[in-house]
């Protein structure tokens, strides 16, 4: 009987093992006010055009005794696109690019983190006028936490990637003597502030 006792005892903690370690984690928000979302494609082959979202939201939930266990979810606005020219902005929410009518926002579904260095590897899936592909980001190693002016607890990371916008659909071009007038490869950079939720 004690045997019997015993083995439910180790079964029972093996089946919370799992839920204790992922409670570990902590739940921080993505703070929109200090969030950009920038990329950047050549324009003309012969200059750079950037660009950046307003609104980016989302949560990440990180486990600092191993940040492998991690994971992030961000959505954007892209009617907040802003490239200081209202015209190319005007374009980019038309049918041309994003669609903004149809496609209202981009999202980012991480899958993995790995460690890479002092950063992370951070692989997911990005949906972008409705089509989904994986693409990995280069994640700086979550910032020190600190404590703003009203108690809140912040920290930060820096992301870059870079993909083929055709691969998105995102096909709209035209062709002069010197080449495309926009380019098919987009870098982006993504600076997050996060806040730890309560």
């Amino acid at each position: 009987m004690k045997r019997l006792v015993a083995l439910a005892a180790a079964l029972a903690a093996l089946a919370l093992a799992p839920a204790v370690a992922l409670a570990e984690g902590s739940t921080w928000n993505i703070d929109p006010a200090h969030t950009e979302s920038g990329f950047s494609v050549r324009h003309l082959v012969i200059s750079t055009v950037k660009g950046w979202f307003g609104k980016t939201a989302g949560k990440v939930v990180l486990d600092d005794k191993d940040l492998t266990r991690s994971s992030v979810e961000a959505t954007i606005d892209v009617a907040s696109v802003d490239t200081r020219i209202q015209k190319r902005d005007d374009d980019l929410r038309s049918p041309n690019f994003f669609d903004v009518a149809k496609y209202p926002t981009i999202s980012f579904k991480s899958t993995r983190v790995e460690k890479a260095g002092d950063g992370l590897k951070v692989a997911g899936d990005l949906t972008i006028k409705g089509v989904t592909r994986p693409v990995t980001l280069d994640v700086s190693a979550p910032g020190p936490e600190i404590k703003d002016s009203w108690g809140n607890v912040r920290r930060g990371f820096t992301a870059r990637t870079r993909f083929n916008r055709r691969d998105f659909g995102l096909t709209y071009s035209a062709v002069v003597e010197a080449g495309p007038v926009v380019a098919d490869e987009v870098n982006v950079e993504i600076n997050t502030e996060l806040v730890k939720a309560k």
